[in-house]
């Protein structure tokens, strides 16, 4: 019987083997921190901000958990609401947010709706109501705005302003609680020179029709000055968020909606 001869293998050779053996040993000695590292910046990002607030009540909210009865929210907005770049509808905020209030009010029936679309801008979304929003009969509605208005060069004027309030009060003429959701702290934004503009804009109208805001701009710079990194929080364009960005909105808005409804 012929014996099985392993082929010589030259010294160049075992040395490259040996490198190559270090380097995957070495790949994968880091790969774990460096999980733990990207699982940890929603973690992270939570954590410099436990205070969020709405800055209003949610009366209709509150009434529904109160009762039991099954609360129906619609996220209306752009890609930020979409999701654009996540793979899993999942790990979209509205859905993030949908799982963190459902673990804090245990006994709650709640349903999502996701009437994000990518490319929207606040008039795009103002003629999608109707359909997209009203049809649907919800207790609360989160309307993410403004970022296409600035980000593609767009300057916010009085015409705008007053199309953010005619919105709301739309929005709440069906009996919804309404929250806004700002614009996201992200370079595409920054580099944009009326996005403080707009960030006032979407106060004002809060502030003056006593609606949420949640502001996703806060929360996004006080993570990335608590030391998170930006590219933990904003993919590779510069604009959008990334899973982890996702969570910890959708976990935070949670939180603060699951206060702002007692």
């Amino acid at each position: 019987m012929g014996r099985f001869v392993l082929p010589c293998v030259s010294r160049t050779a075992r040395t490259i083997a040996s490198i190559g053996a270090a380097v995957i040993i070495g790949l994968s000695s880091t790969a774990p921190s460096q999980a733990q590292d990207e699982a940890s910046s929603g973690e992270r990002c939570l954590a410099a901000n436990l205070d969020v607030s709405l800055g209003a009540q949610l009366p209709r909210t509150a009434a529904r958990l109160r009762s039991g009865e099954p609360l129906k929210i619609v996220a209306i907005g752009s890609s930020s609401t979409v999701g654009l770049w996540v793979l899993r509808s999942a790990a979209t905020y509205p859905q993030v947010m949908r799982r963190e209030l459902s673990r804090l009010r245990s006994n709650a029936t709640i349903e999502v709706i996701n009437s994000g679309r990518v490319g929207d801008t606040i008039p795009n979304n103002i003629a999608r109501f109707e359909r997209d929003v009203f049809a649907h009969a919800p207790d609360l509605v989160i309307w993410q705005l403004g970022t296409n208005d600035v980000a593609w060069g767009g300057r916010p004027d009085q015409g705008l302003k007053r199309s953010v309030l005619e919105g709301v009060r739309a929005l709440k003429a069906g009996s919804a609680d309404v929250v806004l959701m700002d614009l996201q702290y992200a370079p595409q934004v920054l580099a944009s020179a009326s996005y403080s503009t707009m960030e006032g804009i979407i106060a004002d109208v809060a502030k003056q029709e006593r609606v949420g805001l949640f502001s996703r701009f806060a929360l996004m710079r006080n993570s990335i000055n608590a030391g998170v990194a930006q590219s933990a929080l904003v993919t590779w364009d510069g604009l959008h968020n990334t899973a982890d960005g996702y969570d910890c909105i959708g976990r935070a808005l949670a939180r603060a909606i699951s206060t702002s409804a007692r």
